[in-house]
């Protein structure tokens, strides 16, 4: 897949492009179903596929007390994008300059300037520029008189076919899956693990101290959380090396009564870390969370607390078998 971040002028020589539109956070499997739609099309007329995307979720600028945490950074999103088998990613700077632009200039520079198109492909819901004015009714009525062709797409649920409301595939739904502790609900949307990503720092050290070493990752404050909770999953370091995780996810309430979230990874059948073990301090780590284990909770020892995180750790090789 070709990552263009530039917004240069079309070469008229080249072929056109069928293309979609979108925020594409999570990539999830409706997005998915979209690029699939472009690709075929594009293919059959000869032409080039394309998704156009935002660094910079749109939200972030224009409502940014309200806007949504995000299931992928932009990395995340591209590498999840260049999987779909599309010909072309443009990644359009978006700022405050871009929020007041009208949807009409939008497609006038972006679409049919930057990237002659031929065809666009978006649901039916879509809208975009200054104030959401543009909609899909604007966009075939500029096509038009451009030369590009608009199909509008209603909303599709797991299965594929179309859906109502309470069952679309949506980063909206997905987000609200995920704070709600439906892990396996958001990952069926997702069509994959859901994955948050971060740099490993040092801790208290008590895991440790009771046999289950734990790498802290720090996880950027733009991403969203899982419900804090206990959860199977799997753990991958910049080499591609992947492990097998017990996840702990929450304020560790048994130590404290109010702090920071964290998310800390035991490696299962590992070790410890460090000296006995792998040294994954300063690393950024892939986290990805497979199922859902139990809630958070405070035991009544320490001795109650270790038996418990002894069943995790069986219950994490159970999940991931």
């Amino acid at each position: 897949m070709e990552i263009r971040r530039e917004l240069s002028p079309h070469d008229p020589s080249s072929p056109g492009t069928a293309l979609t539109i979108g925020a594409y956070d999570g990539v999830h499997v409706g997005h998915r179903q979209v690029v699939a739609e472009v690709r075929r099309l594009a293919n059959e007329r000869e032409l080039v596929s394309a998704v156009v995307t935002f660094d910079r979720h749109p939200a972030t600028v224009v409502r940014p007390e309200s806007a949504p945490l995000l299931l992928t950074d932009n990395e995340q999103k591209l590498e999840q994008l260049a999987t779909t088998g599309v010909d072309l990613t443009l990644v359009v700077p978006f700022d405050e300059v871009r929020a007041m632009e009208s949807a009409e200039e939008f497609v006038a520079d972006v679409l049919v300037g930057c990237l002659g198109a031929r065809l666009v492909v978006v649901g039916e819901d879509f809208h975009f520029g200054h104030q959401r004015l543009g909609n899909v009714a604007l966009l075939r009525d500029m096509g038009s008189r451009m030369g590009f062709e608009v199909l509008g797409l209603g909303l599709v649920g797991l299965a594929g076919s179309p859906a109502r409301d309470h069952e679309q595939v949506s980063s909206t739904f997905i987000r609200r899956a995920l704070v709600r502790g439906d892990l396996e609900q958001a990952n069926a949307m997702l069509g994959r693990p859901y994955e948050v990503r971060g740099v490993v720092g040092t801790g208290d050290r008590r895991g440790r101290e009771l046999g289950f070493p734990t790498a802290n990752v720090r996880v950027d404050s733009t991403i969203l959380l899982p419900e804090d909770a206990v959860y199977a999953g799997w753990y991958e370091r910049p080499d591609g090396t992947v492990y097998p995780a017990a996840v702990s996810l929450g304020t560790r309430p048994h130590f404290y009564e109010d702090g920071a979230v964290l998310l800390e990874a035991h490696l299962v059948d590992v070790g410890g870390l460090g000296d006995d073990g792998p040294d994954l301090y300063g690393e950024e780590a892939r986290v990805r969370f497979a199922q859902r284990l139990r809630g958070q909770r405070i035991f009544d020892d320490l001795e109650a607390l270790v038996g418990q995180l002894h069943r995790d750790v069986v219950d994490t090789r159970a999940a991931l078998a």
